[in-house]
């Protein structure tokens, strides 16, 4: 009888907990076992048409979604921590949010956004880290190349992703270390053939035409990130409409003498004063990226996160949630930028502030926004052409790859960003 009883009221708190449990806290402090897969769920759940908040500088950037059974259930499927709250406990966490006197914001997620990355379809000797934790915290996206984006296909998509790449026609400077190589001439080949076919002469002047499509979508108000080399690439091509900066090898005429006096920084996005690298056998295109005169060592190699005002610049306080302030750094064929190089209208989020370089800034054009983040892969210190990609499923918590993800969701907050 007593064994009876103790089970109806097991059975009875644990009704009653269930009726009184109102929402699931996601929490992003350093217990979160899954950082990277908590973005997945938070992306999943707003597809299921789940409330969802995001709690800007609460535990590491938090999330906050209505309770559901089937939302519990996918966070033990993929391995991720959580707590279920009772109203009262809610009540008091969004209190203690939105008190004034703190540095907290609550922001609903409305919307996922439908995701572009733009990647060629030839397999290349490198991998990319926006589409590794992107399969990993299983959020979808789809390939876009340059016929998709010279047929105006972006206009389906609310966000677009640069993998990457060389927006300046010159093959990421690959010549001189790996022209005799088999991938090498397939993707000329195949870059030659793209370019005939869409009605350039060249590469570089389909690549220009892609950029400004890219461009276009952006201050249409979509929303645009860029890593490596397709950052300063990309604003490279944009300063140099109409001018040829490529040598020879990569077009069969030679570059233009005044083509550094030529550039147009009014077009560029994020750079500006800049002088190009005209050497064909240099890694470099310009002087934006400081990896080759950088003294710094994977041992003292770091950037440091903004702190901003979560309740008046939502944008990048969204976009610099982590569990880590201090983030370790990071090489890429582009691995960081010039600080004296970026426009005073960007808003930094992160830099070294020692040695004068900015690893990740935003900036508006139009109705959109666009992020660069500096270097190729978070956890990949100095990555190799021909290096196996990296394991996500040993690096759940990485700081670095959470602002990526971090770029993937704010978009998510669009029409509430709108209104502020």
């Amino acid at each position: 009888m007593i064994l009876k009883k103790s089970f109806f009221l097991l059975l009875f708190l644990t009704l009653t907990l269930a009726v009184k449990a109102s929402s699931i806290l996601i929490y992003m402090d350093e217990d979160q076992k899954n950082h990277l897969k908590a973005y997945g769920i938070a992306y999943w759940s707003i597809k299921q048409n789940a409330e969802v908040s995001w709690l800007l500088n609460y535990r590491g950037g938090s999330f906050l979604i209505k309770y559901s059974k089937l939302v519990e259930d996918e966070c033990k499927t993929r391995g991720v921590s959580f707590q279920v709250l009772a109203d009262g406990k809610v009540t008091t966490l969004l209190n203690e949010i939105s008190d004034p006197s703190v540095n907290m914001e609550m922001v609903k997620l409305e919307k996922a956004p439908k995701i572009a990355v733009y990647s060629p379809k030839s397999k290349l000797p490198w991998d990319d880290a926006v589409t590794m934790v992107l399969t990993y915290a299983e959020i979808p996206y789809d390939i876009v190349y340059d016929d998709e984006v010279l047929k105006d296909k972006l206009s389906g998509y609310d966000w677009l992703h640069l993998h990457h790449e060389d927006f300046t026609g010159q093959y990421g400077r690959f010549w001189s270390a790996f022209q005799n190589a088999t991938w090498y001439r397939e993707d000329v080949k195949t870059q030659e053939a793209t370019a005939k076919r869409n009605g350039f002469s060249k590469v570089s002047q389909m690549k220009l035409a892609v950029a400004k499509k890219m461009t276009e979508f952006c201050a249409g108000g979509g929303f645009l990130f860029a890593m490596c080399s397709a950052t300063d690439s990309f604003d490279i091509a944009l300063s140099a409409d109409g001018v040829d900066i490529c040598a020879s090898m990569f077009d069969g005429d030679a570059i233009d003498p005044n083509a550094q006096s030529k550039l147009d920084y009014n077009k560029t996005l994020a750079f500006k004063d800049f002088k190009l690298d005209p050497n064909p056998a240099n890694y470099e295109f310009s002087d934006i990226d400081v990896t080759q005169t950088r003294t710094l060592t994977q041992q003292n190699d770091y950037f440091t996160l903004f702190e901003f005002s979560a309740k008046s610049d939502l944008v990048p306080t969204m976009l610099t949630q982590d569990h880590d302030r201090v983030i370790k750094g990071f090489m890429g064929q582009t691995t960081a930028f010039r600080k004296s190089l970026v426009k005073p209208n960007i808003i930094v989020l992160g830099e070294n502030k020692g040695a004068s370089e900015v690893r990740y800034l935003h900036g508006d054009i139009g109705k959109g926004q666009f992020t660069f983040y500096g270097g190729h892969d978070p956890e990949d210190y100095q990555h190799a052409v021909g290096d196996p990609p990296t394991d996500l499923n040993l690096h759940p918590n990485s700081p670095g790859y959470r602002l990526i993800l971090n770029n993937v969701l704010f978009p998510a907050a669009k029409k509430k960003h709108q209104k502020t």
